[in-house]
């Protein structure tokens, strides 16, 4: 008995030798044997690479490895070279991995991962085509947002972490600065606005009393949710407000000193068209974000036809509703907009109203989706403010991924800075959009595939995930949660408001329109207030081509819908087409149209059997 148990445990030893072995291999060979451990390890490394992406991930700690939380990302020039010679490798060994070899899921993963390699190598003679710092992103903000919204404090070593994160921040400012000289040495210098919009805002920043600025409130407010004694508390948040003087605000100071100087430099020609080599560079963009090789005048042309056929739709319901369309769609429109019923209360209490108002719309949906799809994402979902101090600048309302860990939900961040830029009418559409059945379900459920490469839970196909949200606003509509004309006005609108973003997107970097131009146009066709439309022109602008994935992305996935229906007849199944749709992540729009041919030919292929 005893000789038996030895052999058994001989056994388990050498297979646990075994595997240890195998998983070394697997992690340093140059070429894993397992297609997927390629696919793993190259994200893998990547996020290694990258302390903040570890950091938002959030599943190392629940681990116990904690010491990238006292890290930021390289940004520096060299970091950049370095990722082009590492995208060239892998591609190399990519090949290597024959199509007869791999399964067919397989076969997409590695589709998937060359196009998103080979797109970066297209794009590398316009690394320098974009402006690293401007009005909506850049490390001026995305710092502080940054270590409020991802960076956790539970203990002493996360409270040293977050201490150490703000003196590195220097080098952090000092990489980008490197980065802006190389632009500015080959004719890259953001339009005069965003130097106007960025100075404001870093010179607004370190005027903030320390004990108000936002690295030191969210520092205190998560360190009173812990248990770490008083006295301690009260050492770290000397150092903090120490850190902060000594290091954030000088940093930010060599930025506000850098684009002080650049000022007179920058001129009011906003388009892509006006760089060097520009023209090329925005085609690149369009093709990455679309996926699709649609031509700025096609794109143009699809805009203006969505536009007069929406805009009819919403004609029509006006009308029905009493409201004065003789004057046209503007008049129309800004007549409903103008409507106090329509608004909440501007103050505290009235923000408070649409955080709950909307929390209550998307438990209502969330409840109501079951003839509709079978998946559902694991990770719950919340709604909060945008952060007070860049709500100014930022966008109506984006989406925060849940941590892998299930420690942070989804998250529907929404801008209240402007009362009168949420009209009841069209907060359902918005909450879809962001949340439920929207951004929430697609990223979170390709988060928690099982069985699918790292690259297929996190692959950033702009035209997918924006085209599935955009979708999921008509979804909802379909399935009957828009019963109230007016909400259904409220989608209309959302619509028509991403079919003028084709046509405002190509007409500032393709058809040379000024900035002024571009808000006149969105203004006139959307009836959105003005804060509004001159914050998305200026979002065009300082990123080119992704405004336009939205709208091709949602005409392609309704395309494929109605392909299924046709083929399909009384064997269609909305569950099993969202099924196809969710289920292999996020892909460029030709394999999800192979994905859903597929679909088709198998379930064909069951009825005749």
């Amino acid at each position: 008995m005893k000789t038996g148990l030895k052999r058994i445990g001989l056994v388990l030893l050498l297979l646990l030798l075994l595997l240890t072995a195998l998983a070394a291999h697997e992690w340093y060979a140059k070429r894993p044997f397992f297609f997927r451990a390629f696919l793993d390890r190259s994200v893998t490394k990547m996020a290694f690479e990258s302390p903040e992406t570890l950091t938002s991930l959030g599943f190392l700690e629940s681990l116990g490895i904690k010491g990238h939380n006292a890290k930021l990302d390289d940004g520096s020039p060299a970091a950049l070279d370095n990722a082009f010679t590492e995208a060239r490798q892998l591609r190399d060994t990519l090949l290597t991995y024959q199509d007869a070899d791999l399964d067919e899921n397989q076969r997409i993963s590695k589709q998937i991962a060359l196009y998103l390699i080979d797109f970066s190598l297209a794009a590398e003679p316009y690394r320098y085509h974009n402006y690293p710092v401007n009005q909506l992103f850049g490390v001026q903000n995305g710092f502080p947002s940054f270590m409020q919204a991802q960076h956790q404090v539970h203990s002493v070593t996360d409270a040293e972490h977050y201490l150490a994160r703000l003196i590195a921040v220097k080098t952090k400012f000092t990489q980008t600065l490197e980065g802006l000289a190389l632009r500015e040495a080959n004719g890259i210098i953001p339009p005069k606005f965003v130097i106007e919009r960025v100075l404001t805002e870093m010179t607004q920043f370190i005027a903030t009393p320390i004990p108000d600025n936002i690295l030191y409130a969210s520092f205190k407010t998560k360190l009173a949710q812990t248990d770490i004694s008083t006295a301690e508390q009260e050492r770290l948040l000397s150092q903090a407000q120490a850190n902060i003087t000594q290091y954030v605000y000088p940093a930010y100071q060599l930025l506000i000193d850098y684009f002080t100087q650049l000022q007179g430099k920058a001129s009011t020609n906003d388009g892509y068209w006006a760089l060097p080599q520009g023209e090329l560079a925005y085609e690149q963009l369009l093709k990455f974000f679309t996926t699709t090789h649609y031509s700025a005048d096609e794109i143009h042309a699809k805009g203006l036809a969505e536009v007069s056929r929406i805009q009819a739709d919403i004609m029509a319901i006006l009308g029905a509703q009493g409201i004065d369309v003789s004057q046209g769609f503007s008049v129309a429109i800004e007549a409903l907009a103008a409507k106090p019923e329509f608004y909440y209360e501007d103050s505290d209490a009235g923000r408070a109203q649409i955080l709950a108002d909307y929390q209550t719309i998307l438990d209502e949906v969330n409840a109501g989706l079951d003839n509709a799809f079978r998946i559902r994402p694991k990770a719950g979902m919340e709604v909060v403010r945008i952060p007070e101090f860049k709500e100014q600048t930022a966008p109506g309302a984006y989406y925060q991924q849940p941590a892998i860990d299930g420690s942070r939900p989804g998250r529907f961040f929404a801008n209240l800075y402007d009362i009168k830029a949420t009209p009841k009418y069209g907060m359902r559409t918005l909450a879809y959009h962001e949340g439920i059945p929207g951004h929430h379900f697609q990223v979170a459920v390709a988060m928690e595939l099982e069985g699918q490469p790292l690259i297929r839970k996190m692959a950033p196909f702009t035209a997918y995930i924006e085209g599935w949200a955009l979708y999921s606003e008509y979804l909802a509509w379909e399935l009957g949660f828009q019963g109230d004309p007016f909400d259904n006005v409220g989608r209309l609108q959302a619509e028509l408001f991403r079919a003028v973003r084709l046509v405002v997107d190509t007409g500032i970097h393709h058809r040379r329109w000024s900035r002024e131009q571009a808000i006149d146009y969105m203004k006139k066709n959307t009836g959105m207030s003005d804060r509004d439309v001159i914050a998305e022109i200026e979002r065009y602008i300082v990123m080119p081509g992704q405004a336009t994935a939205y709208k091709v992305g949602m005409m392609k996935i309704l395309e494929l819908r109605e392909k299924a229906k046709l083929a399909l007849g009384d064997q269609f199944d909305l569950r099993d087409f969202h099924d196809v749709v969710l289920k292999n992540g996020a892909v460029p729009l030709d394999i999800l149209e192979t994905l859903v041919n597929g679909y088709i030919a198998d379930t064909q292929s069951k009825t005749a059997s």
